[in-house]
C-alpha cells in the first residue's frame, strides 16, 4: 500500500516537473473512454529514475507505474459513470492549499521553489490545477467506496500483532507546544505611503491607452503576493466564498475592465481589475502590497516579547495565564495552542514545521520557553512569538500506547485499501478494459484479472 501511495504522488508530481517530450505515442491501455499512452509511462519512469537508484529499464517498476496510471484512469471513468461534480471553488481551494504549504516549507519565498520546479509560481499553479481537479475526483470515488467503513479497538490491536513490532513504522520527533505572538505595529505614515501608491498605480493604468497591460506591469514589479505577481497579479477565475471577505465584497462590485480603490484585507492593502465575468465566476488581477514594520518596529517587538518571558518566569505564571495575557493571538481564548494544519493535532514533526520554529523548538526540554523568533504567517505577515513547549516525544518504533491513533488511520487505510482492490476488480469486470500485450505479466493485470 505504500509504495502504491509513494509512486502515486510521484507521478502526480513528474506530470508538471517534465519538460521534455518523447515521441512515443503509442496507446499502451485503454479504461473506458480514457486512454495511456507510452510517453505516459516512459516519463512517469524517467522522473522515478532521476529521484531513486533502479536498474536500467526495470520492467517491475514500469509494471508499478503503470498501475498507479491504470488506477487513476480507471478512477476517472468511474466519477464520469457516477456524474460526480468538481466546482472550481473546489479545484481552487485545494490549489491554494497546496501553493500555500510550498510557501511555508519554503520559509515563505517564491524562489526556492520556482527554483526546486524550475518553473514560475504562475507556471507550476497552472500546471497543477488539471492534477488537482484529476485528484478530487478520485478521492471522492474512494470516499464513495469506502464510506461505511469502520473499524473498532480490537481490528486496530490485530492489525498491530500482525505487523509487529520491528515492523511498526519510525515515528519522528513530535512537539506539541504553545505561543505567545505578537506582531510589528505599521506606522500610519507607512500605511499612507502604501495606499498612495496603489492609489497611483490605479490611475496610471486606468490613463493608458492598454489599462491591463499598465496593470499587468505594476503587478510583476511592485506586488508582494507570490502567487500572482509573476503571472501579472492574475488569480484566474474565482467564485464567492474564496477571497477574503472585504476582497469579494469589492471584487463583485466591480464593471469588466474597472480597477478598484484601496481595499483592506488580512494580507495587506490591494486594489482589484475585473479582467472578465462569467456569471458567478470573476476573472481578477490585483496588487498587493503588504505594511512592513521597521526595523525599530521589530526590535521594540523583539524587547516587549523578551520582558514578557521575564515576567513569566518571574511569577512562575502557566502558560495559559502568560498566553491571555501577553498574545495578540486570537487562539489564545482556547489555551494558546498551535494547531497542525495539515493534520488538525497539535502534534508537529519536523517537516510541519519552518526552520527557525523547529531550530528553536529543538533546544527547548518541554516546560521551557523561547527567545523570541520570527514568524511569517498564511497572509505573509511579519511576527515575532515566544514558543512554549509542552511535550517532546523522541523518535521511536509507533506502539499502541503512545501512537494509537497513528496505528488506528494504518490500520484503517489498510482496510480502505482491501475494499477498493476488491471493488477494483469487481469494476474491472464491467469496464471495457485493454491492456498492451507487452505489460500482461505485470502483477496487477493478473491480480485485478484484467482479460
Amino acid at each position: 500500500m505504500i509504495r502504491k501511495l509513494l509512486f502515486g504522488l510521484l507521478f502526480i508530481i513528474s506530470v508538471f516537473l517534465t519538460n521534455a517530450q518523447t515521441s512515443i505515442d503509442k496507446i499502451i491501455a485503454t479504461v473506458g473512454k480514457e486512454i495511456i499512452l507510452q510517453s505516459d509511462l516512459e516519463q512517469a519512469y524517467a522522473e522515478y529514475a532521476a529521484q531513486f537508484t533502479v536498474k536500467d529499464d526495470d520492467e517491475e517498476e514500469k509494471c508499478i507505474i503503470f498501475e498507479n496510471l491504470v488506477y487513476t484512469k480507471l478512477m476517472l471513468h468511474q466519477a464520469d459513470v457516477d456524474s460526480i461534480v468538481v466546482t472550481e471553488q473546489q479545484v481552487e481551494a485545494a490549489l491554494n492549499w497546496r501553493m500555500n504549504y510550498y510557501l511555508q516549507r519554503a520559509g515563505g519565498d517564491a524562489r526556492v521553489i520556482e527554483k526546486y520546479f524550475g518553473k514560475s509560481m504562475a507556471e507550476i499553479r497552472k500546471d497543477l490545477r488539471d492534477i488537482v481537479r484529476d485528484q478530487i475526483y478520485i478521492e471522492q470515488v474512494q470516499d464513495n467506496v469506502t464510506a461505511n467503513i469502520s473499524i473498532t479497538p480490537s481490528e486496530v490491536k490485530a492489525y498491530s500483532n500482525r505487523i509487529g513490532v520491528d515492523s511498526m513504522p519510525l515515528i519522528p520527533a513530535t512537539y506539541e507546544f504553545g505561543h505567545i505572538l505578537k506582531t510589528p505595529p505599521v506606522s500610519e505614515k507607512e500605511i499612507a505611503e502604501i495606499k498612495a501608491k496603489l492609489e497611483n498605480y490605479r490611475e496610471q493604468a486606468l490613463r493608458d491607452d492598454n489599462p491591463r497591460t499598465k496593470f499587468s506591469m505594476f503587478a510583476r514589479m511592485y506586488s508582494d503576493d507570490p502567487g500572482s505577481a509573476s503571472k501579472g497579479g492574475d488569480l484566474g477565475f474565482v467564485e464567492r466564498g474564496q477571497l477574503y471577505p472585504e476582497f469579494e465584497v469589492v471584487a463583485f462590485s466591480l464593471k469588466s475592465g474597472e480597477i478598484s480603490h484601496v481595499v483592506k484585507t488580512r494580507a495587506g492593502y490591494h486594489i482589484i481589475m475585473l479582467q472578465e465575468r462569467r456569471g458567478e465566476s470573476l476573472k481578477l488581477s490585483h496588487i498587493l502590497i503588504q505594511p512592513k514594520p521597521s526595523a525599530e518596529q521589530q526590535v521594540s517587538t523583539i524587547e516587549y516579547l523578551d520582558s514578557a518571558r521575564q515576567v513569566i518566569l518571574d511569577k512562575k505564571m502557566n502558560f495559559n495565564d502568560a498566553a491571555l495575557e501577553f498574545s495578540e493571538d486570537p487562539n489564545k481564548l482556547s489555551g494558546g495552542w498551535v494547531i497542525n494544519p495539515y493534520t488538525q493535532s497539535t502534534k508537529f514533526d519536523r517537516e510541519a514545521l519552518d526552520p527557525a520554529t523547529f531550530a528553536a523548538l529543538d533546544k527547548l526540554i518541554p516546560g521551557e520557553y523561547s527567545s523570541p523568533v520570527i514568524y511569517i504567517n498564511e497572509d505573509g505577515v511579519l511576527s515575532y512569538r515566544l514558543l512554549y513547549l509542552k511535550s517532546k516525544v523522541a523518535p521511536h518504533r509507533a506502539n499502541l500506547v503512545e501512537d494509537y491513533d497513528v496505528i488506528k488511520n494504518a490500520a484503517m487505510e489498510e482496510k480502505k485499501s482491501n475494499a477498493i482492490e476488491k471493488w477494483l476488480i469487481n469494476k474491472v469486470k464491467v469496464t471495457s478494459i485493454k491492456i498492451d500485450e507487452k505489460y500482461k505479466n505485470c502483477d496487477f493485470v493478473i491480480r485485478w484479472q484484467i482479460k
